[in-house]
């Protein structure tokens, strides 16, 4: 079985729309090809107290929790602390990190300011950051990274080595159907294969209503004999769209 994996993205500008949560798919389709089961994406408002509580279940319950968002130095910028808090720790100066950070950032007029974000929870192992400033870390199985999508992308695949696992493999293919005629051929293939997710995506087009079925499992003769089943019972009453 494929590990677990929950994605919290963080940020009032998430919650309310104003900014697209691009961070939470590229994340999910990331872990997907290590071999990571995304079980739930999740967007939260910077609140201290939310933050920390879902952080605090979610570790518990997934292999990996991945947080992004809120590492800057604005007021709203309080994930460091949020996990701290899930953990009952403390945030805590990183001395070496904090010199770095100032002598990144101090010809800038900004040594001090950068320093700030040397100061994690307790015991936290600083993630570098490739293309920005402020680091990321991971306390325990949880992974903190920046919000903004290129940082994000770069630090995670700089430490994607770490969750290498069984891919969790793809098959999907588009139908010239609707999903009701369908619906007892897709719940036969999720009766017969339990460790393949089986999904439908239907839209309708000027030609008439489609309908995409997409399987995915880690195990591959699981799926090799799931898209076997779902090709046979579907080629006989629904015309694959080309």
């Amino acid at each position: 079985m494929a590990q677990t994996a929950v994605i919290v993205t963080i940020g009032n500008e998430i919650v309310s729309g104003d900014v697209e949560n691009t961070n939470a798919s590229w994340l999910s389709r990331r872990l997907g090809e290590l071999g990571l089961e995304v079980t739930m994406l999740t967007a939260i408002r910077d609140d201290l107290e939310e933050i920390s509580a879902i952080v605090a279940v979610e570790s518990g319950r997934a292999g990996q929790v991945f947080v992004t968002g809120g590492l800057g130095g604005t007021p709203d910028d309080i994930t460091r602390e949020a996990v701290a808090a899930a953990f009952g720790l403390e945030c805590e100066p990183i001395p070496w990190l904090a010199d770095e950070l100032r002598g990144r950032f101090g010809p800038r007029g900004l040594g001090d300011y950068a320093a700030r974000w040397a100061c994690l929870p307790g015991g936290a192992e600083p993630l570098a950051n490739p293309l920005g400033g402020a680091p990321g870390f991971c306390v325990r199985n949880v992974w903190v990274l920046p919000g903004l999508p290129r940082e994000m992308e770069a630090m995670f695949d700089s430490i994607a080595e770490r969750f290498v696992g069984t891919p969790i493999a793809c098959w999907r293919r588009t139908y010239r159907t609707g999903e009701g005629q369908i619906v007892g051929i897709l719940e036969e293939a999720t009766s017969r294969h339990a460790s393949v997710s089986v999904g439908s995506y239907p839209r309708f087009t000027e030609s008439g209503p489609q309908v995409e079925v997409v399987l995915k499992s880690s195990d591959a003769a699981a799926l090799a004999a799931a898209v076997s089943f779902v090709e046979d019972a579907l080629g006989g009453v629904a015309i694959v769209v080309v």
